[in-house]
């Protein structure tokens, strides 16, 4: 799934300051040492991709002093799809892009454009406490520990911090505009948050360098190039300017400087290599679309080239009727010797896209695949059985699990819980409990929250707690966000240790689910 890639460390000029031809945010290698073609046969690494350099203009306290600001177009609630109802109560000052810098400081503690009542607090020093998803380790890194205390700062302000990070690109840049949706309310805090995620990992170089791998490769799906990276690290550090008043200094700068040409080396070096063996998307056909219930439809494709993947991954989708939308779904079985690909799909209220699949999308119709990513993958080395719980359209993850243990022929026990919230809602329990008739292996539990049924009533961690013991299984969840969160504390509670609990990412989880 992780392709290796080139963590050639960038310029250590962190001071933001003029470095010849190679400014902020620019990989080390410059574009002549690697101009020659890659030899795809040699296993060669593909070269590391050029960006054009930016240098900070004027000093940091100029940056802190914008003009008047212009609206930012398309970076909020004129982004909003008419049929959204919600409010968006952001003030117009936050949404706005500064003008060029130069104009001199503003009058301490506030900015020209900033209203008496947005008027920053005395400036102090900002230490995350020990319970902050930022606080920082007894072994952090200087540059850590300077990263993790402007994060501590802005995260009460993140949406603010967001909106304005956008208001610089969409004005600075208006070329980037065409690469986002069109409304920009799911959009619009994953790159800065995938952002601030990189730099809380700093410390980290194997998570980090694989995190921002997959990241780097399924960025090419929306057309993002490596000259795009510097105009993002300059939005990033004009917004932590902004609203890091009590942090923000030489040094931070610095270190954010050395921590996003790092990090924007990372994506672009694994986006240049996965080009050399993978496209950018998958164009794929609707070859069928069974309706299960009124909201839950069973889709397959025909991709137009094989698609790799493994059994419990998800992939990035978009359709035709929202361009540059995508939304996460696992797929629906083991691979196939036809090539076929399936998902289940519940359309959700106010969800684009899962509405979409579920009510417009027909046989002919043909939908993008970005590639194939997550870690809820069965280990075949392994002798534990498999204890999955599969909330809803969990399930189908699920039963690509049991097809691929049983494609493997290995006799391993495999228990499933399937829950839902009455008997209606298990769609696919002929399915699982046709299964499991064929596979003496495996046990197939169905668990009802509400109303009566022929199965297990209550809920789903609650039921896994009556069977047992589970220490030779391996746990694999999926289902909304919060089963998996309170499944991931009920079976830590009863003895199974954090790394053999797997499951997809929970924004991930909340991001499909629209």
């Amino acid at each position: 799934m992780d392709a290796p890639t080139t963590t050639s460390s960038a310029g250590s000029d962190g001071s933001g300051g003029n470095s010849g031809d190679w400014g902020w945010f620019t990989p080390s290698r410059k574009p002549d040492e690697d101009r020659r073609a890659p030899d795809r046969q040699s296993g060669e690494r593909a070269p590391s991709r050029p960006v054009n350099p930016i240098r900070p203009v004027g000093t940091e306290a100029d940056r802190r002093a914008p003009a008047e600001p212009a609206p930012a177009p398309g970076s909020g609630a004129g982004d909003r799809h008419p049929g959204d109802r919600r409010t968006d109560d952001r003030r117009t000052d936050d949404r706005r892009a500064p003008g060029p810098a130069g104009h001199g400081p503003a009058a301490p503690g506030r900015e020209e454009h900033q209203r008496p009542d947005e008027a920053p607090p005395a400036p102090q020093d900002v230490r995350p406490g020990p319970d902050s998803p930022f606080a920082v380790p007894e072994t952090a890194s200087p540059d850590a520990i300077l990263l993790r205390r402007t994060m501590a700062e802005v995260e009460p302000v993140s949406d603010k911090v967001t909106s304005y990070f956008y208001a610089l690109l969409f004005v600075q840049h208006p070329e980037l505009r065409p690469l986002f949706p069109a409304a920009m309310d799911a959009q619009r805090d994953r790159l800065f948050k995938a952002i601030l995620t990189a730099a809380r990992l700093v410390d980290d170089p194997d998570i980090l360098t694989e995190f921002l791998s997959r990241l780097g490769r399924g960025h090419r799906k929306y057309g993002t190039q490596p000259e795009h990276y510097p105009a993002v690290g300059e939005c990033l550090i004009g917004a932590l300017t902004r609203y890091a008043v009590n942090t923000w200094n030489d040094e931070a700068e610095a270190a954010w400087v050395r921590a996003y040409t790092a990090i924007s080396q990372i994506m672009i070096d694994s986006a240049a290599e996965d080009e050399l063996i993978a496209p950018a998307w998958w164009q794929a056909e609707v070859v069928g679309h069974e309706l299960r219930t009124h909201d839950i439809a069973v889709i397959t494709v025909r991709p137009d080239q094989p698609y790799p993947f493994l059994a419990g991954q998800y992939t990035s989708l978009e359709t035709p009727w929202w361009p540059r939308v995508w939304r996460h779904y696992s797929f629906a079985a083991a691979p196939r010797s036809d090539g076929l690909l399936s998902f289940h799909v519940k359309a959700v209220p106010a969800g684009w896209v899962s509405s979409a699949l579920v009510h417009r999308a027909r046989p002919g119709d043909v939908i993008r695949l970005g590639p194939p990513a997550g870690s809820m993958t069965v280990d075949h080395a392994s002798d534990n059985g498999l204890l999955c719980l599969g909330g809803g359209t969990g399930i189908a993850p699920i039963k690509a699990l049991v097809e691929d243990v049983a494609d493997h022929g290995r006799n391993r026990s495999v228990e499933v819980f399937y829950g839902a919230r009455n008997d209606r809602d298990l769609y696919d329990i002929d399915t699982m409990l046709r299964l499991a008739q064929k596979h003496p292996w495996l046990a197939v539990r169905p668990v009802v929250s509400d109303g009566p049924t022929n199965g297990l009533s209550g809920r789903l961690p609650d039921a896994v707690r009556q069977y047992g013991p589970w220490h030779a299984f391996d746990a694999y969840l999926s289902g909304p966000p919060g089963m998996i969160r309170s499944g991931v504390d009920a079976l830590m509670g009863i003895g199974i240790p954090s790394h053999r609990i797997r499951h997809d990412s929970i924004e991930e989880l909340a991001a499909a689910a629209e």
